[in-house]
């Protein structure tokens, strides 16, 4: 349950921007949607790989430059 304090005086879209911001943070809509669909072990690990070697390609190219 997410609490959030709301200041004498302020404004009620600062209170609703930060409850979003919160909210985010948790990370439960992201669970929600991966929960909806099965993706079986080995897609997940495939998915794993190719996003690590493309960040890998992409450091790589930073330090070249």
């Amino acid at each position: 349950m997410l609490i959030i304090p709301v200041k004498e005086g302020e404004n009620i879209d600062r209170a609703l921007k930060r409850y979003k911001r919160k909210f985010d943070r948790t990370k439960v809509m992201k669970q929600l949607r991966e929960r909806k669909q099965f993706t079986k072990p080995s897609v997940a690990n495939r998915a794993q790989k190719i996003k690590a070697s493309y960040v890998q390609r992409l450091r790589t190219q930073e330090e070249v430059g």
